[in-house]
């Protein structure tokens, strides 16, 4: 279980950081080969996809993306 969990974190940090790059990009004129699709039915629409895809990216690197390591350390008395 830990390790789809380690992947649906690392699946998120991907999506949000597409969903980035793709904004930044279509300031410019372009676009993210993977996500060409996201302007297929407007401009509008486009957006709202790549916000989707930054928002829902980010709750799951939240969600799952964080490591147990934190809890490992211990204060030795």
């Amino acid at each position: 279980m830990e390790h789809i969990t380690s992947k649906l974190g690392k699946g998120g940090l991907l999506l949000a950081a597409l969903g980035i790059m793709s904004i930044v990009l279509s300031v410019f004129n372009y676009n993210v080969r993977i996500l060409a699709w996201v302007d297929a039915w407007g401009n509008t629409t486009g957006w709202i996809i790549r916000i989707l895809l930054i928002v829902g990216g980010g709750a799951l690197f939240l969600i799952f993306g964080r490591d147990d390591e934190d809890e490992d350390y211990s204060i030795d008395e």
